[in-house]
């Protein structure tokens, strides 16, 4: 979870101390990528920012959406208010991703959104480059995304990116999921 610059400099420079002691203690290491979990609004906006100092980003929509919505979704009164199909969701989402495509690097999502069949086309088509989820999902998802094109999948953002209510942007996957839906129910008997 990262919400500023500062934050991801410190721990970029803890990394690098910890690697020259294992050097010097003659110990050997594998150099790993280093990504930052986009989970604030704050952290979307400055993607740019942040993008200089990282192999790629994994956007944790869980509470991304939590944040930028305001919502607490453990809070039973007020959780029907958490909606991964808010048009600000989206576009804080695509401009995450188009940011991280134009720095250069890898942009994965994780998160119930992920691994939720529901959102795929749509995630896929927004540009998302990496899904990651739990191994139950994982065939569904995939059958998905090879079920499409690209293109057809851009077309699918671009219409729910159009929409201004969450209602407009649940109606469009609604219509494109349908026939997924129907056959992963039929599978499942």
């Amino acid at each position: 979870l990262v919400s500023t610059p500062s934050e991801l400099k410190k721990a970029n420079r803890m990394l690098e101390e910890a690697k020259e002691e294992l050097k010097q203690e003659g110990k050997e290491f594998k150099d790993v990528e280093i990504g930052a979990m986009i989970e604030t609004p704050s952290a979307a906006l400055i993607a740019d920012i942040l993008a200089q100092d990282v192999s790629f980003f994994s956007i944790g929509t869980n509470d991304l959406i939590q944040y930028a919505l305001a919502v607490d979704r453990g809070n039973e009164k007020i959780a029907h208010l958490y909606q991964p199909a808010h048009p600000a969701v989206l576009r804080l989402i695509k401009h995450i991703i188009d940011i991280g495509h134009k720095m250069g690097i890898t942009v994965a999502c994780c998160g119930e959104m992920a691994g939720d069949i529901h959102y795929t086309l749509l995630l896929l088509g927004l540009g998302l480059d990496q899904f990651s989820m739990g191994p139950v999902a994982i065939p569904q998802v995939k059958q998905i995304i090879r079920s499409v094109t690209y293109k057809e999948a851009r077309k699918i953002a671009e219409k729910a990116l159009a929409c201004s209510t969450t209602g407009e942007v649940i109606k469009i996957l609604k219509e494109v999921n349908a026939p997924f839906l129907k056959y992963f129910r039929r599978e499942s008997k």
